[in-house]
C-alpha cells in the first residue's frame, strides 16, 4: 500500500529531526582550533535548520507557500554540505567521518529539490529547464 503524503511527510520530519541530531553531535566532536569551531557553528547553524524550516514547510498554507518555505529548506540544506565539504577539504575533520553525514546530506538535498522543483512546476506550469 502507497504511503500517504502526510505519511511521507512525517517521515521527512522525522529523517531531519535524526539528521540534526546527528550534526549536534558531530559539532560536540570537532577539534577545539578557532577554524573547526567556526565552520562547525556554520554547519550547526544551517545543518539544525533544515529540520526547523522543513517543519514550516509542512504548515504551508498554499503552494506558493510551500514553494518559498522548500527553497528554503534547499539553500540550508545545500550550505550545510558545502560547510560538510569544508571540513573535510581543509582537513580538520577526515573524510571517512563525515561520508555518512554528507551522504545523508546529499540525500536530503536530493529530495527537497526535486520536491521544490514539482511545486514550482505545478504552480507556474512550466517545464524543468524554465526552473532552474
Amino acid at each position: 500500500m502507497a504511503k500517504s503524503a502526510l505519511d511521507r511527510a512525517k517521515e521527512l520530519q522525522d529523517r531531519t529531526k535524526r539528521f540534526a541530531i546527528r550534526i549536534v553531535k558531530m559539532f560536540k566532536v570537532l577539534p577545539k582550533t578557532d577554524e573547526a569551531r567556526l565552520i562547525g557553528k556554520q554547519v550547526l547553524r544551517s545543518g539544525t535548520s533544515v529540520a526547523a524550516n522543513y517543519r514550516a514547510v509542512c504548515r504551508a498554507r498554499s503552494k506558493a507557500e510551500f514553494a518559498a518555505k522548500m527553497g528554503v529548506v534547499v539553500e540550508e540544506i545545500d550550505e550545510t554540505v558545502f560547510w560538510m565539504e569544508l571540513l573535510v577539504e581543509t582537513d580538520i575533520v577526515t573524510d571517512s567521518k563525515m561520508k555518512e553525514l554528507i551522504s545523508e546530506a546529499n540525500e536530503l538535498l536530493a529530495i527537497f529539490a526535486a520536491s521544490r522543483s514539482t511545486a514550482r512546476r505545478r504552480i507556474d506550469g512550466l517545464s524543468d529547464w524554465q526552473i532552474q
